[in-house]
């Protein structure tokens, strides 16, 4: 699993950044040395400095503030764990605490930023449909976030125990999730990792966007960026050609997702990185026979090659999106209060329920390693700043003298698990015999015909009228339905299923 638990910052096949990077930070003389003052002593009150006194009502969070619970998720750069909080006001309450190792972020400079990025959009960014940053610390080798937890795990699990969902259900996450990248692109940020496993659930079954070490902050309107990052399959062709790309890029991933969604992989996939870049640069779109006329034209507008005619790249932005008739029944008011029943509610036995993530991770020992490793000054210099408290504690502590933090949880599985197991040059299709069959490897290359599956240009696009987004009767199992609705579908392809 990915998300914001995937903590294996440096890529370096994938990333290719022109940017320049700060090795440091200068600091000016902050004092005024030809200022002078007197003081009448006698009328002075004499008292000690101290952290108790400068910081009088607060608690300084450090790691031991925090008990290992459960292991989420792990990499190369540290651990994610569910911890429980042990002292304070809130004590006994559950959060995800991310810890990275600062000697393994500072070898590599885009790794520093990616690091510093995260922290700051958190900060900055609060939104219904984002994770929420509870606390920002550090010790002298290790960062840690302190995030809110979502014991509803990853869109990426439900997504493969339901193999594809139905449009109603797909119109409710993409929704949104539509709101999520509006709501970062009014504030100049561009999300560039959107997939399955960084859209985590609350407990109610609510989207949570996560992951934010790939954004890129202050790009407006006309501005352009040319990192080649993000995850290969739901990456946007301008990305691929390193031609500079813009928030656009976030529209052609949603399609890809949608796509996701709807069929049970990528729209483009192949045996290895290479092929599947050649194909979302040179192939048609595939849309399967029993997708509704809405969904059809909302994926074609969406994966659009040329970004400028893209659904959304406009200045609409994501109204531009949230306007198709895909999402005419989306009330999105009611939607951004979260009064929208969500499809899938997640069956949770306890606050610190992990029965939604991945039980490699939760059947470990949580151990966070011992901090015995020093930086430089100056290598510590790059962290200044890093500490963070929510202004919703700030503000608990001002009236009550109280912390009262929120809650949240991610994870993610170092390995990716979009890697083809077909043989070279195989394309994922379903079998269009009626009654259902197993999806099948075929020998059929992109861009040719396959039976029963309309091809159609990336670039085309019609107008929309069709009829509802299907939905199950009442007393009709989701299963049961499916089987009835999709005479095709069997389970997600293999090559996009969990490696266990």
């Amino acid at each position: 699993m990915a998300g914001v638990f995937d903590i294996d910052l440096d890529q370096p096949e994938d990333t290719v950044s022109d940017e320049e990077l700060d090795e440091g930070i200068q600091y000016g003389d902050y004092m005024d040395h030809g200022s002078s003052y007197e003081f009448d002593m006698e009328h002075c009150e004499k008292f000690e400095i101290s952290e108790n006194s400068v910081n009088k009502g607060t608690e300084k969070i450090r790691p031991e503030c925090f008990e290992l619970l459960r292991v989420l998720g792990k990499g190369g750069y540290g651990k994610v764990f569910q911890v429980r909080k042990v002292t304070g006001a809130n004590s006994g309450k559950i959060f995800a605490m991310k810890v990275l190792k600062k000697a393994m972020i500072v070898r590599n400079a885009k790794d520093t930023a990616h690091t510093k990025a995260e922290r700051n959009i958190l900060e900055e960014v609060k939104h219904p449909f984002i994770v929420d940053l509870i606390y920002a610390f550090q010790t002298g080798g290790k960062l840690y976030l302190i995030l809110e937890y979502l014991s509803g795990g990853e869109l990426f699990m439900q997504l493969e125990r339901e193999g594809i969902f139905m449009e109603d259900t797909a119109c409710f996450y993409l929704a949104e999730i539509s709101m999520a990248l509006g709501h970062l692109h009014q504030k100049g940020i561009i999300y560039r990792d959107l997939k399955p496993e960084n859209i985590m659930l609350n407990s109610q079954g609510h989207v949570k966007l996560t992951d934010f070490g790939l954004c890129k902050e202050s790009i407006h309107d006309g501005t352009v960026t040319h990192t080649f990052c993000g995850t290969i399959e739901y990456m946007a062709p301008e990305i691929l050609m390193r031609s500079g790309h813009n928030r656009a890029v976030d529209w052609w991933s949603l399609g890809a997702l949608m796509y996701d969604m709807l069929t049970g992989a990528p729209p483009f996939t192949g045996e290895n990185r290479k092929k599947t870049i050649d194909k979302i640069l040179k192939c048609k779109l595939n849309l399967p026979p029993y997708l509704t006329q809405e969904a059809r034209d909302l994926l074609k507008k969406l994966l659009k090659r040329n970004a400028s005619s893209r659904l959304g790249a406009g200045p609409g932005d994501a109204t531009e999106v949230q306007t198709h008739p895909f999402f005419r029944h989306i009330n999105w008011e009611e939607l951004l209060a979260r009064k929208v029943e969500p499809p899938f509610k997640p069956t949770l036995q306890s606050a610190d329920d992990v029965s939604q993530f991945d039980s490699k991770f939760t059947s470990q020992t949580p151990v966070d390693s011992p901090d015995d490793s020093t930086l430089s000054e100056s290598a510590n210099q790059v962290f200044l700043g890093f500490t963070y408290v929510a202004p919703s504690v700030l503000e608990n502590v001002k009236e009550k003298f109280s912390f009262e933090p929120k809650i949240r949880s991610p994870r993610r599985n170092i390995g990716s698990p979009r890697t083809l197991v077909s043989p070279v040059g195989d394309c994922w299709v379903r079998s269009p015999v009626a009654g259902g069959g197993p999806v099948v490897q075929s020998p059929i290359q992109y861009p040719m015909e396959v039976a029963g599956v309309e091809q159609m240009d990336v670039t085309s696009s019609t107008e929309a009228s069709a009829p509802l987004p299907i939905r199950h009767p009442t007393g009709t199992s989701s299963v049961a339905f499916k089987k009835q609705a999709y005479p095709i579908l069997s389970k997600r392809p293999e090559h996009l299923r969990m490696n266990l």
